[in-house]
């Protein structure tokens, strides 16, 4: 006796197991991509790497040692309607010295913006040393219609620096910062002139 023949499509039940591993599989991927964004940011902050600055766990440095260095100060205004300069270009001061710096914003447009800072410092391998006591960049800043802001930072260098052998004979660091629009204050881009090509330029430079 011949045994009946089964009908089951099981290559089209195979077919869906794959899809669904695969979509499951996808997903997965995707959520941990998203994961990673800030996962990635609070390490950089952590640990210095890429450049990030690090938040100092305490106030001080503990010692100061008797050799000068220069921190640089940078800034860029990305999308937002505002004038973003550091006060001065430059301190120098003593590793493990605190320093004190300050920024200057002013808001051109006709109502409240607020704007939130990135910021790293070059060379990379400084970031570790690098340590932020207080800064605007911790929190996002509003301005009103008008609006000028001081954004101060304190910060000192960690003197272990000189103990790493890339960094031993270091001079300069500069300290940069992009402030761009937060979302939902961005503004909308000017529209070109005819023939132009071109749209204006909201972020100014201040005087100085």
């Amino acid at each position: 006796m011949t045994a009946p023949e089964n009908n089951t499509p099981r290559g089209g039940n195979s077919n869906r197991v794959i899809a669904l591993a695969c979509f499951a599989c996808f997903a997965g991927m995707i959520g941990m991509a998203y994961a990673a964004v800030p996962l990635y940011s609070m390490f950089c902050q952590a640990t210095g790497y890429g450049g990030t600055t690090r938040r100092a766990e305490q106030s001080y440095a503990g010692k100061v040692l008797d050799r000068d260095i220069t921190i640089r100060f940078d800034a860029n205004a990305v999308e937002i309607p505002w004038q973003f300069q550091p006060v001065k270009r430059s301190i120098t001061l003593k590793i493990g010295a605190t320093g004190q710096a300050h920024y200057k914003a002013v808001n051109l447009s006709d109502k409240p913006v607020t704007g939130r800072a990135t910021f790293n410092v070059a060379p990379d391998l400084a970031g570790a040393y690098f340590n932020k006591i207080q800064c605007f960049c911790f929190t996002d800043q509003t301005l009103q219609p008008g609006e000028t802001a001081d954004m101060p930072v304190i910060f000192y260098v960690d003197p272990d620096i000189v103990n790493a052998p890339e960094l031993k004979n270091i001079k300069t660091i500069t300290l940069s910062y992009t402030m761009f629009a937060v979302e939902g204050n961005k503004p909308v881009a000017a529209a070109p002139e005819a023939g132009s090509g071109k749209t204006t330029d909201t972020a100014g430079t201040l005087g100085g």
